[in-house]
C-alpha cells in the first residue's frame, strides 16, 4: 500500500514557514505556476559579481558568493525551467575569476568565517577543486548545454578525479553522479561509471535500509529519478521501500526535514522548506503522486 502524500499540509506548511523561493518553487511543480517567478525569486540572492549568496544554499549563510550558492541557484532554475541565459553566464564568469586551483570549484571561499556558516563549510589549504561543488554545477550546466571556459576545465577535472577514484565520500559521489548523468559524452559517461558507480556499496556510502537513523544517504540521494545511472545498482523493492519510506516522512506539520546536524534555527527553517518540495518532486517523478 502507498502512503498517501497531504499536499495541502504541504503547502500550508511553506505558506508558514518556508521561504519565498521554495513556495514559488511548489506553486510551479504542483499548480503550474509561473517558472519566471521562480527566476525571479533566484534572482533575490544574486550579487553585483554574478555569483549568488546571502543563504540560498541554507547552511552557507555568507552574503558574498560561494561555489555551493551558484550550485543551488543553478539547480533550481534548471528543475523550474526557469533557466535564464544571462543569469547563468554572469554565474559562469564568476566562476571563471574564483576557479579552484587548476579549475573546477572550491568547496567553500575564504570569508565565510567572518558569517554564520555551518561548521563544515571551512575553506581548505590551496584551494583545490570539490567533487561535490564542482560535479554538481558541471552537470547542470551540462543538462542545459552550456558553453563557457570554466565548464571545459571542470569537465577535465571531474574526468581525471572520477578515474582516480577509489574511496570517496558519499558526498563526493553527489557531485561525481550529478555530473555522469549530465555530461554530453555518454559512452564514456556510462564507462565511468561501471568504475565509480561500485564504490557506493563497496566503500558502504548508501544505507539500503529505509529506517536507518543518523546522516545517512539512501538510493534516492543518489539516484532520484528513474532514468538517472545510479538507478541500476539497486532492485526495484529496495527504490519502492524508500519511495515508501519517503512518503511517509511527511511530517504532522505537514513539511519534511533533513537527518544531518542542525546548527541553527534559520538554517532549519529553510532546509525543512527545500525538503518539502524536494521530497514532493522526487515522488512526483517516480509516479508516486
Amino acid at each position: 500500500m502507498n502512503t498517501a502524500i497531504d499536499l495541502d499540509a504541504a503547502e500550508r506548511f511553506l505558506a508558514g514557514t518556508g521561504r519565498v523561493l521554495d513556495q514559488r518553487r511548489f506553486e510551479l511543480l504542483r499548480r503550474g505556476g509561473d517558472a519566471t517567478a521562480v527566476r525571479d525569486a533566484v534572482a533575490a540572492y544574486r550579487n553585483q559579481d554574478g555569483g549568488f549568496g546571502h543563504a540560498i544554499e541554507p547552511d552557507c549563510r555568507c552574503p558574498a558568493s560561494q561555489p555551493a550558492a551558484v550550485g543551488m541557484a543553478l539547480r533550481i532554475l534548471d528543475e523550474a525551467a526557469a533557466w535564464d541565459e544571462q543569469l547563468v553566464r554572469d554565474a559562469c564568469d564568476w566562476l571563471e575569476q574564483n576557479a579552484a586551483t587548476g579549475g573546477g570549484a572550491t568547496f567553500v571561499e575564504a570569508g565565510v568565517e567572518d558569517w554564520p556558516h555551518a561548521p563544515w563549510w571551512v575553506p581548505e589549504e590551496g584551494r583545490p577543486a570539490s567533487l561535490i561543488q564542482t560535479g554538481l554545477i558541471a552537470g547542470t550546466l551540462h543538462a542545459r548545454a552550456v558553453a563557457h571556459p570554466w565548464l571545459d576545465r571542470a569537465t577535465e577535472v571531474m574526468w581525471t578525479r572520477i578515474g582516480q577514484l577509489a574511496d570517496p565520500g558519499a558526498y563526493d559521489m553527489l557531485g561525481v553522479l550529478n555530473f555522469l548523468d549530465n555530461v554530453p559524452d555518454r559512452e564514456r559517461a556510462r564507462t565511468a561509471f561501471d568504475h565509480a558507480g561500485p564504490l557506493l556499496l563497496d566503500c558502504k556510502l548508501v544505507e539500503l535500509d529505509p529506517e536507518a537513523e543518523g546522516e545517512v544517504h539512501g538510493p534516492l540521494d543518489f539516484a532520484p529519478r528513474p532514468d538517472s545511472l545510479a538507478r541500476q545498482l539497486f532492485d526495484d523493492a529496495t527504490i519502492d521501500a524508500h519511495l515508501e519510506h519517503l512518503a511517509r516522512d511527511q511530517q504532522a506539520d505537514g513539511g519534511w526535514t533533513f537527518n544531518w546536524f542542525a546548527w541553527s534555527p534559520a538554517a532549519t527553517a529553510d532546509w525543512r522548506g527545500f525538503m518539502t518540495v524536494d521530497a514532493v518532486s522526487v515522488l512526483q517523478a517516480n509516479g508516486r503522486l
